[in-house]
């Protein structure tokens, strides 16, 4: 068995490292693009990152030197975590920020805790919101330009519950590397210009445009200094009041009044609807999982976040019938594993459009989301696996009583951030937030942009036989997610292992459960991980990192019927492990993601 180990790492370094090595020639493209939250934007080298006290990782070297500024201070790791979310939503505002919400994972060295910062639909909204008169639904950017996809944002409201829990520091003073940053301003990178530059929404909101571009409609160069006083002017507000600085009075108006009075594409947020938001604490969604071929043995316990988020379902899914497979006996650059990664996503992404919602508006199937991971039951949805691929699975069915709801069809979901932090008191953080597409609803107010969440939702609230969609639009619903923030402790002893995650809507469960299944199975260090190529399906094609697998290994799934689109898969995972007493991090190549500490 050391051998086998030992040379399937041999290969798994090869194919990660050597990214365009000759063994990973280019191979001709097929199909067409992929929807991506945020399209690609070069790729860095990461070296990794190694510390003994405590460790931050985000997607900007900025957030990350502002929670490691706070966990030298003494702080916490939700208190790092704060000062790094108010950075991002000022220096990666495509992707995150006060305007929207987010799901978080933290663990105090005793239990685990789950927060619920989802955003939620107006109340005035109902299931037919993306429908259009000719009963057909909306295009996915005319419903997303506007007012209408904007949710209650969850994210800063339920940041302030978790500090009130877990804080050490004051939570006014995590506020000052965000509002120093924009009062000065921070150079505009290559990234967020190149995202700028290709974006043909943004430049139509008067407040985005005379941020963000020059007078005739070009993104400022990178490098410009970009400064956002309106912003800094908000987050004093929120530092000195708290949340009802955002969600009441003055701001919450000037919110509504965006997104109501948008000129084509109103929406139905009111101001009702911000005051009364609350965050939802929720029961982590934690299995066993042991790698069959590892040594020494070794049992984990994973815990991700539970619906509405459908990531920890997915992903242990994917593990748990890959483990009733040949998969854990086969190496990466071998095609067979590949169909069978491929097929166990498929049967997850079936049971995902099927089952998961918002769990205070839909039960789970008998009575408890763990049936959809239940080792029987995993194993009975493995034996459908055959050598050819199935292409389209169907869902399962987990409980006696039949779904009475209708698969949700598969549409285009965006993007996100992730957060992973450990601090110097043994407490862990992993939280992913959203403001869902790239620059989310393209509205911005007071310096920072509003979310389009509600696009998260089935655009068609019933299938062709009037059949409900579990996922369609209720007032007050939180809409489905692909969020996946990751906590993995040793079942043995409850310490932790590591804490993960990442953006790129739906792919964001493919990216978490190669970091899961590279670093449990093949002992690869979690930067290794992350530089492998990327690849999953979402019960369709088989999709494949583009220039990053030989022809031979493409044609082979295609010899087994797999469809096979080569495309841009533009992660962006960020991972802590804990490793005999210190820290071994790993950020994301494709973005500008960073892992600092000490």
């Amino acid at each position: 068995m050391k051998l086998v180990c030992l040379a399937l790492t041999t290969a798994l370094l090869a194919i990660g490292c050597g990214n365009l090595a000759p063994a990973l020639a280019p191979a001709p493209a097929a199909g067409t693009a992929l929807h991506q939250p945020e399209g690609p934007s070069g790729v860095s080298t990461q070296p990794g990152w190694h510390g003994r006290r405590f460790a931050v990782a985000t997607a900007h070297p900025l957030a990350s030197e502002a929670g490691q500024q706070v966990l030298v201070a003494g702080g916490s790791a939700i208190d790092a975590a704060i000062a790094a979310q108010m950075v991002l939503t000022l220096v990666e505002p495509q992707s995150s920020g006060i305007g929207g919400g987010a799901f978080l994972l933290y663990h105090d060295g005793r239990e685990t805790a789950a927060f619920d910062g989802r955003e939620t639909a107006p109340a005035a909204a109902g299931e037919t919101l993306f429908m259009r008169p000719d009963g057909k639904p909306m295009d996915f950017h005319d419903a997303v330009v506007g007012g209408r996809a904007v949710g209650v944002p969850g994210a800063v409201r339920m940041l302030e519950v978790a500090h009130a829990k877990y804080g050490r520091l004051p939570w006014a003073s995590l506020f000052e590397p965000a509002i120093r940053l924009a009062d000065s301003g921070f150079p505009l990178g290559a990234r967020l210009h190149a995202l700028l530059e290709s974006d043909p929404h943004l430049r139509k909101d008067p407040g985005a445009a005379a941020y963000f571009y020059d007078p005739d409609g070009r993104a400022l160069a990178t490098g410009t200094l970009l400064r956002n006083p309106a912003l800094a002017a908000v987050l004093r507000r929120i530092a000195v009041e708290g949340s009802p600085a955002l969600y009441q009075g003055e701001l919450a108006q000037a919110i509504v009044d965006k997104v109501a009075k948008h000129p084509h594409n109103p929406g139905k947020l009111s101001m009702t609807d911000l005051a009364t938001y609350s965050p939802r604490e929720r029961t982590p969604l934690c299995t066993r999982y042991a790698s069959r071929t590892a040594e020494p043995a070794r049992t984990y316990r994973i815990c991700g976040f539970p619906p509405p988020s459908s990531g920890a379902i997915a992903i242990a899914q994917i593990l748990g019938i890959l483990n009733h497979t040949e998969a854990p006996f086969l190496p990466f650059d071998d095609p067979r594993w590949m169909h069978f990664y491929s097929e166990a996503s498929r049967l997850a992404f079936a049971d995902r459009a099927q089952y998961v919602a918002d769990p205070d508006f839909v039960s789970a199937p008998a009575g408890d989301w763990l049936s959809l991971v239940r080792p029987d039951y995993l194993a009975a949805r493995a034996r459908l696996i055959g050598p050819m691929s199935m292409q389209v699975a169907r869902p399962g069915s987990p409980s006696p009583e039949r779904s009475s709801h209708a698969p949700m069809p598969e549409q285009a979901e965006y993007g996100t951030s992730h957060i992973s932090i450990v601090d110097a008191y043994g407490n862990a953080l992993a939280m992913t937030s959203t403001i869902e597409d790239a620059f989310g609803a393209r509205q911005m107010v007071r310096g920072f942009l509003l979310n389009n969440e509600l696009t998260d939702f089935s655009f068609t609230p019933t299938d062709a036989s009037g059949a409900a969609v579990a996922n369609r639009v209720q007032p007050g619903k939180r809409p489905r997610s692909s969020m996946s923030p990751t906590l993995v402790f040793d079942d043995d002893t409850g310490e932790l292992v590591m804490s993960g995650g990442s953006p790129g809507g739906a792919l964001i469960i493919h990216y978490t459960a190669k970091l899961l299944y590279a670093t449990l199975n093949w002992g690869l260090a979690p930067q290794q991980a992350i530089d492998l190529p990327n690849f999953g399906s979402l019960n369709g094609p088989t999709l494949l990192e583009e220039k990053r697998f030989p022809p031979a290994f493409v044609e082979a799934l295609r010899a087994a019927g797999h469809e096979v689109k080569e495309v841009g898969m533009t992660s962006g995972v960020q991972a802590i492990r804990k490793d005999h007493g210190s820290y071994v991090g790993g950020a994301d190549p494709r973005r500008e993601g960073r892992v600092m500490g000490e």
